[in-house]
């Protein structure tokens, strides 16, 4: 997958934390709402998300150097998981310890009573356009693919963090709805701690979920399922229908090494095998074309 889709999932969902992060603020000033605290710190924690996303894929695009033979395209895969680690620090950590905080000391929204849900609502419009670009982008590239699947399954990091922050700020601007509301119709700040205490809890799991797949892509995932069986097949259709053993990782999104031993003739000469393995290379490359480095070995297949 290219990076434009995930780019532009990115700064969809960075104008509407930026755009609704500065209200939500005003609204906590005004009201003193804990719910609304931390969302304000929900769309601080997104926003940064969002520029270390971005940030990550201009660091991605640098050259390769002596040091770094193949390229810096594992970038994108290490901020993806610093967005986790602030997700889980600055979002989640933060709205569990207000919400224990005003659970001890509750109290009720006395003035700015309805800021806080004209606030919510708008925010719930614009995370929702935001969701909506990145579900269109993601739709470009998942397929038949089931939503939970392709978030696992995905090599590219951008739009599942956006899926699942997008989706976590509708629900979080949801908790927070449904405590502000509570707490004006009761009198009773426990709602309101309560409704800060789901939106941290909700944090928390979206921070270990992007956590556990940023992990698997900087431990360096194979190539999908589906791209291994494509370079199977033009192996086979240049020449080489014996694979001994094929090994493929992901050093980025658009970054896949292939290592392949092959079996070839004993009686062939070398410019006969290094005539076909030219050749499945380029077969490789147009079947997937996120492969950049080809090693293959012919080999001689013992007993055959």
């Amino acid at each position: 997958m290219s990076t434009e889709g995930g780019t532009k999932a990115v700064v969809a969902a960075l104008s509407a934390n930026l755009g609704i992060g500065v209200t939500k603020f005003a609204a906590y000033a005004l009201t003193g709402a804990s719910s609304m605290l931390a969302e304000a710190i929900h769309s601080v924690a997104d926003s940064g998300n969002q520029l270390l996303l971005l940030l990550g894929a201009r660091k991605a695009r640098q050259e390769a150097t002596p040091e770094h033979p193949f390229g810096f395209s594992r970038y994108r895969y290490f901020y993806a998981f610093v967005v986790a680690v602030v997700l889980f620090t600055l979002g989640g950590c933060f709205a569990l310890y207000e919400a224990w905080h005003k659970w001890q000391h509750p109290e009720p929204i006395e003035s700015w009573q309805w800021v806080p849900i004209a606030v919510l609502v708008i925010g719930m419009v614009l995370e929702g356009l935001s969701f909506r670009t990145a579900m269109r982008e993601s739709n470009k590239i998942r397929g038949n693919v089931g939503w939970g699947r392709f978030i696992r399954r995905s090599r590219s990091p951008e739009l599942p963090v956006i899926l699942l922050e997008d989706f976590g700020a509708l629900v979080g601007l949801a908790f927070a709805l449904v405590g502000i509301a509570m707490t004006l119709i009761t009198g009773n700040g426990r709602w309101d701690a309560f409704g800060t205490a789901m939106i941290g809890a909700l944090l928390v799991c979206i921070a270990l979920v992007l956590a556990r797949e940023t992990r698997e892509m900087l431990l360096g995932e194979s190539a999908t399922p589906e791209d291994v069986a494509r370079i199977r097949a033009a192996l086979a259709e240049g020449g080489y229908p014996d694979v001994i053993h094929l090994r493929t990782s992901h050093l980025g999104p658009e970054d896949i090494l292939v290592a392949a031993k092959v079996a070839a003739r004993p009686d062939e000469t070398l410019a006969e095998v290094a005539a076909r393995t030219d050749g499945a290379e380029a077969l490789i490359r147009a079947a997937v074309p996120a492969v950049r480095l080809i090693f293959i070995e012919p080999d001689v297949r013992h007993g055959a």
